[in-house]
């Protein structure tokens, strides 16, 4: 099958390259899954599992994307609650290879059903993404209707996800970003937007939850806007600055099937909108990658995707 991979870790985006890899093994609890569309996060050929599996052993030619919709085609061993033909879509093991291929294995835990009527490249948009902005707002800043969120990077694959989830939830929305994010940020329904370049952080006022994808000085400048009781959650790395009478949070996203089949829900109903940007092929997949453009990119595998 084709797939894109990577070998060099010190070349990045621009060591990524078309070639002809095995057809995967479907292990016990997986699934083999055609691949119709698939994303791929910035700055995934940075984590630990990309290169080496579980037990720190090398694994390149690895194929990186970790966002797949698709259709199950075959069933491994004990696998249960997915059938032959089913549309799938879900965040895929970061130690295993991914979803920037024809084929890929996947654990059958980590995939959702898909329903009928969402694309398969809208529905590649959002696995990451959606369960981040999902876990960032809920699991762990505790985000309730009427109280203020304030999300960093509010156009972004993360923030765009977030402006929507906690707008559905009854929260007031303060979004950040740079200014040419602002219209973009507005669409999505925030109540007001800070130009990060222009304009002072401080205007946000007291907020009862951050939800931080910069970090650095932003991350730390923002936790002297959490009102006490509220919660500062990143996922940048662990904060240096706490809020005063407030928690300060980092964590990583975690797969969450149930999760994924209500953000798919969201999709099917018009709820929930995944900022899609450029749609490319499998060919084109390592310059499209290498020079984002605006918006998730993300990967058609299958025409009809």
């Amino acid at each position: 099958m084709q797939a894109i991979t990577v070998r060099d870790r010190a070349a990045g985006v621009s060591g990524l390259s078309l070639t002809e890899e095995p057809y995967p093994h479907a292990a016990e609890n997986d699934v083999i899954v055609r691949v119709h569309a698939a994303g791929f996060t910035r700055g995934e050929l940075d984590w630990p599992g990309t290169w080496s599996d579980r037990a720190g052993r090398d694994r390149t030619p690895s194929v990186p994307g970790h966002e797949v919709s698709g259709v199950v085609v075959e069933l491994g061993y004990g696998t249960t609650r997915l059938t032959v033909g089913q549309r799938v879509f879900g965040y895929t093991d970061p130690t295993r290879n991914g979803t920037l291929a024809e084929y890929v294995a996947v654990e059958a835990r980590d995939l959702a059903p898909l329903p009928a009527g969402v694309d398969h490249t809208v529905a590649a948009a959002l696995p990451i993404s959606g369960l981040t902005a999902w876990e960032g707002l809920f699991d762990h800043g505790r985000l309730a209707a009427g109280q203020t969120v304030l999300v960093h990077g509010a156009a972004g694959g993360v923030g765009s996800i977030a402006v929507q989830l906690a707008r559905e939830a009854g929260a007031r929305v303060i979004g950040t970003g740079r200014a040419a994010a602002r219209d973009t940020a507005l669409g999505l329904g925030v109540d007001a937007f800070l130009d990060l370049q222009a304009d002072s952080l401080d205007d946000a006022g007291q907020v009862d939850v951050v939800l931080d994808v910069i970090g650095g000085d932003i991350l730390d400048r923002s936790a002297a806007l959490v009102r006490p009781g509220g919660t500062l959650v990143t996922i940048v790395s662990p904060p240096t600055v706490r809020p005063r009478d407030g928690r300060a949070i980092f964590f990583v996203v975690e797969h969450n099937r149930d999760r994924l089949a209500d953000l798919a829900q969201r999709l099917r109903d018009g709820r929930l909108r995944p900022i899609v940007g450029a749609v490319r092929t499998l060919a084109e997949a390592p310059a499209a990658l290498a020079h984002p453009a605006p918006g998730k990119t993300i990967i058609r595998v299958v025409d009809d995707a």
